[in-house]
């Protein structure tokens, strides 16, 4: 790896850590470059524009939210519906995990109102979580595969919606339902 790379890397990890502390708030040019410890102008010499900035530090935010779901998950290999179900909701219990969802539902609204790019982003990082989901169920049919991933993607933001409006009993309480459902539509 090129130092050039090496010190992008750095301003990633950096700029991701600041947006899961700000969210999208923080996203400025000169906030950003502050929290990659570095120049405005220095930061556009590793990216074309903000945009690719704010775009490659969300991609990095989900890869990294990946990796911790990975590590979370009771195991290697794929998984029932409800197993993966009952592992991502307990894991996004845990205030860890918290910061990534706030975040996610931040950019979700931006994408709702059609602001762009935040759109294309939230697009791009959704279709990351529907492979990562699809990869982890035990589902022969890979349509029902990609049904239950959707499933899961919606249930899990669901859940992290009711949390964030302060109803975390009300999602408590559709996570119990959903599993037994989830349970008798698993193959």
């Amino acid at each position: 790896m090129s130092i050039r790379e090496e010190r992008r890397a750095a301003a990633l990890a950096r700029m991701g850590e600041h947006l899961l502390r700000e969210g999208l708030a923080g996203a400025s040019l000169r906030a950003l470059a502050k929290a990659a410890g570095t120049s405005d102008r220095m930061l556009l010499y590793y990216f074309a524009d903000k945009d690719e900035i704010v775009t490659a530090t969300l991609e990095h935010v989900a890869a990294h939210l990946a990796a911790l779901l990975d590590a979370a998950g009771s195991g290697a290999g794929p998984r029932p519906y409800p197993v993966l179900l009952d592992e991502c909701a307990a894991a996004f219990r845990q205030a860890d995990f918290q910061p990534f969802m706030w975040l996610w539902l931040e950019l979700a609204a931006a994408a709702a109102r059609g602001q762009e790019p935040h759109r294309a982003m939230a697009g791009r990082i959704a279709d990351g979580f529907l492979a990562w989901a699809a990869a982890r169920l035990d589902t022969a049919d890979p349509g029902e595969r990609e049904a239950q991933a959707a499933l899961l993607l919606a249930t899990v933001d669901g859940l992290a919606l009711l949390q964030a409006v302060g109803r975390g009993a009300a999602a408590g309480r559709a996570l119990t339902a959903a599993v037994p459902r989830s349970a008798e539509a698993a193959p």
